[in-house]
């Protein structure tokens, strides 16, 4: 009968396993409810508006940036299996600080209120799965329309991002391995990611926001009905009269 051969040990004599479930199914699983259970809560905000919003934002987002690299860091700090563990609260944490500094940056433009859930979601994520977010937001000139999410919608969004948040876990939790160099690159991803992030937030809010109206949130429409939604829009405003009118 054949025999397995034991695991070959790495250099400091232990076992060098990956652990199973990080980027697969369940891990995948864990990232999407994190992500459920987040985006239904907007941080507040202590930054009042001043005459250079654009300024005060790029001021936000480069300590928010700081404060991340800083923090996944040290989380990615611990060797080995001990570093896997960090993984999912690594993501959390600096998900709080990317919303904290969303929603300082829409306090520097005054425009606080008009962040909702769709918004932060667009917001932390759209430079991660842009295509999660192409049947749900709609660029009209300089600016965005919004569709208002059902449960159902979110759901499937956060699953996307999930898997493909999962995907990339796997990569950073490799580089645990190697606890100081992998802290610094880890960290360094952390400061992109958060660089990217206040970027969408600037250019929303700088921008115009506009909303899907309506009591009953909607499954996103066809390509063809938002157009033909938009045209009439456009209409409308030109003759100005209300948009159901049209």
């Amino acid at each position: 009968m054949t025999q397995r051969r034991p695991p070959a040990p790495d250099r400091a004599g232990g076992s060098r396993q990956v652990p199973a479930v990080i980027g697969g199914h369940e891990e995948a699983s864990r990232i999407t409810q994190a992500i459920l259970d987040f985006v239904s809560r907007i941080p507040d905000s202590t930054v009042d508006g001043t005459a250079d919003p654009r300024a005060q934002a790029r001021q936000i987002a480069a300590r928010a940036a700081q404060r991340a690299a800083l923090t996944a860091g040290t989380l990615a700090l611990p060797p080995g299996p001990l570093g896997w563990l960090t993984l999912l609260p690594e993501l959390v944490t600096i998900w709080k600080l990317q919303a904290q500094m969303v929603s300082d940056i829409a306090a520097a433009y005054g425009r606080h209120a008009e962040l909702g859930r769709e918004q932060m979601l667009y917001c932390l994520f759209r430079h991660t799965a842009a295509q999660a977010f192409r049947d749900l937001v709609v660029r009209m000139g300089d600016r965005l329309l919004f569709r208002r999410m059902s449960q159902t919608v979110v759901e499937r969004i956060a699953k996307q991002l999930g898997v493909k948040l999962s995907r990339r876990a796997l990569g950073e939790g490799a580089s645990r391995w190697l606890p100081v160099i992998g802290a610094l690159g880890v960290g360094a991803y952390a400061y992109y990611d958060t660089g990217q992030v206040a970027a969408t937030a600037i250019e929303l809010f700088d921008g115009g926001i506009e909303r899907e109206t309506g009591d009953t949130p909607t499954e996103p429409a066809s390509p063809a009905r938002r157009l033909v939604g938009a045209v009439r829009k456009a209409a409308s405003r030109r003759r100005g009269t209300p948009p159901d009118k049209a």
